[in-house]
């Protein structure tokens, strides 16, 4: 069984839902991705993604018109395996297509980019053996970049604000509930790290914050202080 939060950008609210390991992913379309598949090697229990990313997924194997083989897709920030501002934390992101020719994978990368859907589809150069795409979204904190994460503050509500409780909790900073709403736990707990790690403890993830934190927290593994939620 899993817990899934799934955020919706266009009504700004987290839906959740509690599902077998075969079941689809909520929104997604029938059964081309199922909660096995779109867990891939994380252990979590709780799995987090959007409504814009499962849009993304439908438009794309519905156009590429048979089965998309998933290797990675969700993973925890204390999880690793990917770098310290990857979109696989925010549960937008997939790397599929592995176990295709290279043919095959091809097709899905120009099916992938024609949807226009995806903020990112890495290019075949930098994804030999894989295809990348994300439906990565707003406003990266650190400037000259299109990769990382947007600032959060208080009253903040999307998949980063949970990579920024996961994150905190994980280093031993409560943060409260894991739930994608920025509140006053949150605040205290980034303002508590701030200090300890010299930065500007106004409360607020930013550049120079989500870069600390993260370096911090990737690949740490399960701590006695991470929560489930």
């Amino acid at each position: 069984m899993a817990k899934v939060f799934v955020y919706d950008s266009y009504t700004n609210k987290f839906y959740t839902y509690t599902l077998n390991e075969s079941d689809p992913m909520p929104y997604s379309s029938g059964t081309t991705l199922r909660v096995r598949e779109f867990r891939g090697s994380s252990k979590s229990s709780v799995l987090w993604t959007t409504v814009a990313a499962m849009e993304a997924w439908n438009l794309t194997r519905r156009n590429y018109g048979s089965s998309i083989p998933v290797g990675y897709a969700f993973k925890r920030i204390w999880e690793g395996g990917h770098g310290t501002t990857s979109q696989h934390y925010a549960g937008v992101a997939f790397d599929v297509g592995q176990s295709l020719s290279s043919t095959a994978r091809k097709k899905i990368y120009d099916t992938a980019v024609a949807t226009g859907a995806w903020g990112y589809v890495e290019p075949l150069s930098m994804t030999p053996t894989w295809v990348h795409f994300d439906r990565r979204y707003g406003k990266p904190a650190c400037p000259n970049t299109t990769a990382g994460y947007p600032t959060v503050r208080r009253g903040s509500r999307n998949t980063y604000v949970l990579i920024l409780q996961d994150a905190l909790n994980a280093l031993g900073y409560p943060s409260g509930s894991l739930d994608g709403v920025f509140g006053s736990a949150t605040e205290s707990a980034l303002k508590a790290i701030q200090k300890d790690f010299s930065l500007t403890a106004d409360g607020v993830c930013g550049c120079n914050s989500w870069k600390k934190i993260a370096s911090a927290a990737v690949g740490i593994g399960r701590t006695s202080t991470v929560v489930d939620k």
